[in-house]
């Protein structure tokens, strides 16, 4: 009798957490007996991982950052590679966090275990030549976004473009005024959402703009109100002291505990720190302004080496400017709150913003868990039609 599967899986962000969870379940439909283990967050830990090392150990972003905290990083992967090869895992996936996976990927696929890697590192937008060393680790990449299966199949990269877990998560329509009564919001209001990240890094950085962002609005707009939707005690800690130092404990803002999808349904317009977020907030239908604030160093090595125009994830993916993107020296509090009184004063640009967002929903709603899972199973020496059985 042959043993149960072994799938060895690392995910370092929060976003990743979701891909593997998903990632898990459907492969757990197809092999029920399956072990999972590496690292992940709380989502992958539910659906069955045995996570090794804290999933926030690897939430480390920005040159200077990671630098920081190389001799750390160097010794968790150390400590994966011996740990994996010692178990021989059907495959190994590496779900984003390129830098630390990739070399990962690599040791792992020289020692005979085949290797994965889940979600495209941003090839089409700097450092290019990362295809090369993506070839020689990955036995297979599953990607997000359609426009990069073309990328790997051009340099000879087996690959699978799997769509998007949020698209598959976000409904195509909702109930914008159930969901408003539901967080108790005054009929007729404006509201907006502000999501100022998931790390406190990034929450460090932006909290005091977010708040200033949201007194100069109420300088103009006295009746709007204000959704803060944070995903950890300790980011919702720093928050609250942003409101304390600034003197706006008085603000119209409500903290919530996660609820970004409601809080980003609710809004008529969101502030939205660059990342995952951007995406949520473009399957809600929901227009933006897309701002990031980051260490000075960090930021100028990265302007230098960025070949596209655009951060914010709906831009990419349009390949044109549909939403304003406000960085680092330009994300002062004015210039925020008055993209977003722009916006808040257009219904024609919102309405023609959100029609682009549903089209966008439709193409990258694609099944994400089980296209990724069908991927794997040919890499793991399993029949697909058996293992669904």
């Amino acid at each position: 009798m042959s043993r149960p599967a072994r799938i060895g899986i690392v995910a370092g962000e929060a976003s990743g957490d979701l891909l593997g969870s998903r990632l898990i379940a459907a492969l757990k439909a197809r092999l029920p007996d399956a072990e999972f283990f590496g690292i992940g967050g709380p989502m992958m830990v539910s659906a069955g991982l045995d996570a090794w090392f804290p999933q926030e150990k690897l939430a480390v972003r920005g040159f200077v950052e990671v630098l920081r905290h190389f001799r750390e990083l160097y010794a968790i992967r150390g400590a994966l590679v011996k740990r994996m090869a010692a178990l021989r895992p059907d495959v190994f996936v590496g779900i984003d966090s390129p830098d630390f996976n990739l070399g990962l990927e690599r040791r792992l696929k020289a020692r005979g275990v085949p290797t994965a890697h889940y979600v495209s590192p941003s090839v089409w937008a700097w450092r290019s030549g990362r295809i090369e060393t993506i070839r020689r680790a990955v036995s297979h990449m599953l990607v997000l976004f359609p426009f990069e299966e073309g990328i790997y199949r051009d340099a000879g990269v087996p690959v699978t473009y799997v769509g998007h877990p949020l698209a598959d998560e976000i409904p195509l329509a909702y109930d914008k005024a159930e969901i408003r009564a539901g967080l108790r919001l005054p009929a007729g209001a404006p509201v907006i959402a502000m999501l100022p990240g998931s790390r406190q890094v990034e929450l460090a950085e932006h909290a005091p703009v977010f708040v200033a962002t949201a007194r100069a609005v109420l300088q103009a707009r006295p009746d709007a109100r204000f959704l803060v939707p944070l995903v950890t005690r300790e980011t919702r800690e720093i928050f609250e002291t942003a409101l304390w130092k600034a003197e706006a404990r008085d603000l119209p803002l409500s903290l919530l505990f996660g609820h970004a999808h409601d809080a980003l349904a609710a809004a008529d317009v969101a502030l939205v720190a660059s990342g995952t977020a951007t995406l949520e907030a473009a399957l809600l239908r929901c227009p933006m302004v897309v701002t990031y604030r980051a260490n000075p160093i960090s930021f100028a090595i990265a302007k230098r080496l960025v070949r596209i125009p655009y951060v914010a994830l709906p831009n990419i993916l349009a390949g044109e400017f549909v939403v304003p993107e406000l960085l680092q020296e330009d994300a002062t509090p004015e210039n925020l709150a008055q993209a977003l009184l722009n916006l808040l004063a257009d219904k024609s640009v919102r309405a023609a913003t959100a029609e682009r967002f549903a089209a966008l929903h439709e193409a990258l709603r694609q099944g994400t868990g089980e296209r990724a899972a069908a991927a794997l199973l040919p890499l793991m020496g399993r029949d697909a039609a058996r293992a669904a059985a």
